[in-house]
C-alpha cells in the first residue's frame, strides 16, 4: 500500500513509517518543518511539506491522489498552549479527513488519547483539558464521516524499548505504553479491515499484539 502519515516526524510516526517501509509499503510523510526531511528520507519515507495549520483542503488533497490509507499522528506537542491544541489536535485532524475524502482515501487511522470518553475532571490542568477537548472533538468529527476510520487511544506514552505485548480493547485500565508498541499496533490496524469504525484503548500488557488485536475485534 501507499500510506500517508500526518505528523510524520513525531516519535510514534517515525517508528511507524520505518515499520511500513520495512514491510514493503510506500510512505508519504507530511511535515511542517523542512529540517526534518532528511531524517525521513533516511527512514525510507518520502517527506512532503504540508503545514496543516496553514493550508487548505484543495492543496492538501492534491498531495494525496495516489494514497491508499491515512494515519493522523500529528499533535501540538508538549509546551504548546491551549490554542494550538485546538488548531492541531482538532482542526488539523478535520482538515486531513476532509482532504482524504476529497482524494478518495477510505481507510483512516486516528491516534487519539485515553480520557476522551468521559468529561474532564474538575481539577484538570487547563492546557491538558484543552488537549482532551480537542481530541474528543476530533473523534466526534471522524465518527460522523463515511471513512473506514479506526480510533486508537493510547495510555501514557514512554520511550522504553518495545515489549510486543499490550492490553487492547474498547476499554482498558490506564497504564503506560511504549511509543514503539503503539506504532506496532498502528501497523497491525492498517492491515485489519475488521478494525474499521472501531475505537480501541491501548496500554502495556501481557498479550502479544496480534493476539490482542484478534481478541479486541472479536
Amino acid at each position: 500500500m501507499r500510506i500517508v502519515i500526518a505528523g510524520a516526524h513525531g516519535k510514534i510516526a517515525r517508528q511507524l513509517g520505518a515499520m511500513l517501509v520495512e514491510r514493503g509499503d510506500s510512505v508519504l510523510g507530511l511535515i511542517r518543518n523542512p529540517d526534518h526531511a532528511a531524517e525521513l528520507r533516511a527512514d525510507g519515507v518520502e517527506p512532503q511539506l504540508a503545514d496543516l495549520e496553514h493550508t487548505d483542503v484543495t492543496a492538501l488533497a492534491a498531495l494525496l491522489s495516489d494514497v491508499d490509507a491515512a494515519v493522523f499522528a500529528a499533535g501540538a506537542g508538549p509546551g504548546s498552549g491551549a490554542a494550538r491544541k485546538d488548531t492541531v489536535d482538532r482542526a488539523a485532524s478535520a482538515l486531513f479527513a476532509d482532504a482524504c475524502e476529497r482524494a478518495g482515501i477510505h481507510r483512516f487511522v486516528q491516534v487519539s488519547s485515553m480520557g476522551t470518553t468521559k468529561p474532564n475532571p474538575p481539577d484538570v490542568d487547563p492546557v491538558f483539558g484543552a488537549y482532551l477537548d480537542a481530541k474528543r472533538a476530533a473523534e466526534a468529527d471522524l465518527r460522523r464521516r463515511s471513512l473506514d476510520w479506526t480510533i486508537l487511544r493510547p495510555g501514557r506514552l514512554t520511550d522504553d524499548p518495545p515489549t510486543g505485548r499490550v492490553a487492547l480493547a474498547e476499554a482498558v485500565g490506564r497504564a503506560d505504553v511504549t511509543r514503539a508498541d503503539v506504532a506496532a499496533v498502528l501497523l497491525a490496524l492498517l492491515g485489519e479491515p475488521a478494525s474499521a469504525r472501531r475505537s480501541l484503548e491501548l496500554a502495556g500488557g501481557e498479550t502479544p499484539i496480534r493476539e490482542a488485536l484478534r481478541a479486541a475485534l472479536g
